[in-house]
């Protein structure tokens, strides 16, 4: 009896040491924050109150932006395992509309825009997730996220109730919405808050916009903590009855705090985007804010009881054309770098920036201990490329479809390409025929720049500052026209008369564009062609010919 007890007692034992490895295991491989791992989930995060609480607990969101479409995939762990090493416990990133749905009918959440596999990775590493999926985002990206395709209704009317959009939004978050549900944080998952819109108070067209933003989300199955977020000045109109209001700084403003807190009494201050840096446009340096002033600041909105999310931690690069611009107060192109002066550089580097902030939130936390700082990935330097061949612009388009004609020229989005989608990135080539040379005008109307070619020969580059362009004698006259500011009207005038129209506008935030400069584009919506006094109906058809999505060529 003795040996048989004691043998028992040594099962029991090594049936505790069994069942706590498997759950120290199956904690370690859900990989959810540690203070997640003890809460029942019922509640979330709760804004009832001067503090944040999560699940009943006192909790402060030290956040930062990452925008995993902005970070190579293979980089997404080396970014956020950085992150979590600085003390950050939440991370924001915006969702990409016009990326996830670059035509009606294709959508895509796959490689590098699988937002399940980044927002599981961050959960992974023991962040927290506040999700902003528009539909609209700004971010200085073209048009603000939303696809092009959507111009292609005359009468589009974004951010708005109009009916072609709202439709558009609600197929959109049909497919969005149920990937992210499973992974709120009542669900065991990481999201423990989403944003509706962005910055709408700085536009505000429309009453019943936000609202629709609101039960398009929660009708589609969210239920974690609802936030706007506004600048000073716009939290009314930007706002919505039962969702939580939040300000965007660049720098502590009183004023502001004071009005937000008036609007929403006794609720927790959050500051969505603290901007670290700022954005970098072509032809000025590149923008830096002393790491002494971020860390000042940051530690005076902490001291205060504020939440606060860096925008951005890390920048990381706007790949492709999806770059936006700037038309106020002058007109500014954005560079495809993203590195905001961020405490990650561009490349993923530690700055003075980001060691500061480590020592103050490790301060903040009362000395908690951090992870350590992963090394950094070793740098190549690579052999200067050398070009021996190029192609012309001429040569390139054998290898397009063909051209379309037209009695009237078309503009980009209702080009008959990509499954009658039309074009959302590319040059246009708009061809014409003339009778005899003279002065072509830009009327003050180019905002970004056109290429002019008579018989396929270069003969001028219209920019903003370019009025007046010499032409002469020739056959064809070709335009060729770069996808830059949205603000363009474009007419020429050539013998007095408006040779292309352009009739409407596409806009970010407020303003419109891409990055101006080679193989960087922009769109226009042409419309009446006149040639020398006559309507172009009465003329032969002009061919237009399109290089869609293609960067082989510069001209």
């Amino acid at each position: 009896m003795v040996v048989l007890r004691i043998r028992n007692v040594h099962k029991r034992k090594c049936a505790l040491i069994c069942l706590s490895v498997a759950v120290v295991i199956t904690y370690r491989y859900l990989g959810m924050p540690t203070v997640g791992q003890r809460m029942s989930r019922k509640f979330g995060l709760s804004a009832n109150s001067s503090q944040f609480t999560l699940e009943g607990e006192p909790f402060c969101i030290l956040g930062g932006s990452i925008h995993y479409f902005r970070v190579p995939r293979a980089y997404w762990r080396d970014r956020l395992m950085k992150m979590k090493a600085c003390g950050i416990n939440t991370l924001t990133t915006f969702v990409p509309w016009s990326l996830h749905q670059p035509q009606r009918e294709v959508f895509n959440f796959r490689t590098q825009l699988d937002l399940e596999a980044y927002i599981n990775l961050a959960a992974e590493l023991g962040l927290w997730v506040i999700l902003r999926p528009g539909p609209y985002i700004s971010s200085e990206m073209d048009l603000g996220g939303l696809p092009s395709w959507l111009l292609q209704d005359g009468n589009m009317r974004v951010r708005t109730t109009y009916p072609g959009f709202t439709k558009a939004v609600n197929i959109f978050f049909d497919k969005l919405i149920p990937k992210v549900v499973p992974l709120q944080f009542k669900k065991g998952g990481p999201i423990i808050a989403v944003q509706v819109e962005n910055e709408y108070g700085s536009f505000a067209k429309d009453d019943t916009y936000i609202p629709f933003i609101k039960e398009a989300l929660q009708s589609r199955g969210i239920s974690e903590l609802l936030l706007t977020s506004d600048n000073h000045n716009m939290f009314r109109s930007g706002g919505v009855d039962g969702v939580m209001r939040s300000v965007k700084l660049k720098k502590l403003n009183q004023r502001a705090i004071q009005d937000l807190n008036m609007i929403q009494p006794n609720r927790p201050t959050m500051v969505m985007d603290y901007w670290t840096g700022w954005y970098d446009v072509w032809g000025d340096l590149h923008h830096v804010l002393p790491p002494e002033d971020m860390v000042s600041t940051v530690r005076e909105i902490l001291k205060r009881g504020m939440s606060v999310n860096l925008y951005m931690f890390h920048g990381g690069t706007s790949f492709g054309f999806i770059s936006g611009g700037l038309a106020e107060p002058s007109y500014k192109a954005l560079v495809p770098s993203y590195d905001y002066d961020a405490p990650l550089s561009e490349a993923g580097e530690y700055t003075q920036k980001f060691h500061l902030l480590r020592d103050l939130f490790s301060q903040f936390n009362r000395g908690e201990e951090f992870p350590d700082l992963p090394v950094l990935q070793p740098k190549e330097a690579y052999e200067p490329a050398i070009m021996y061949q190029h192609l012309s612009l001429w040569d390139a388009l054998s290898f397009t479809q063909g051209p379309f004609t037209s009695d009237t020229p078309v503009n980009m989005e209702n080009l008959p390409m990509n499954n009658k989608n039309g074009q959302s990135h590319g040059y246009t080539l708009y061809e014409t025929t003339i009778t005899s040379g003279g002065l072509l005008k830009s009327g003050n109307n180019v905002k970004d720049r056109a290429l002019v070619f008579v018989n396929k020969s270069y003969i001028g580059l219209f920019k903003r500052q370019n009025l007046e362009l010499a032409v002469p004698d020739g056959k064809s006259l070709s335009g060729s026209l770069e996808n830059s500011s949205g603000k363009s009207q474009l007419p020429f005038f050539f013998h007095g008369q408006a040779l292309f129209v352009s009739v409407s506008q596409r806009y970010l935030c407020e303003t419109a564009g891409l990055a101006e400069g080679c193989c960087v584009y922009q769109r226009d919506k042409l419309g009446t062609l006149l040639v020398n006094w006559t309507p172009a109906d009465s003329l032969p058809p002009r061919s237009i010919s399109q290089q869609g999505n293609q960067s082989d060529y510069c001209v």
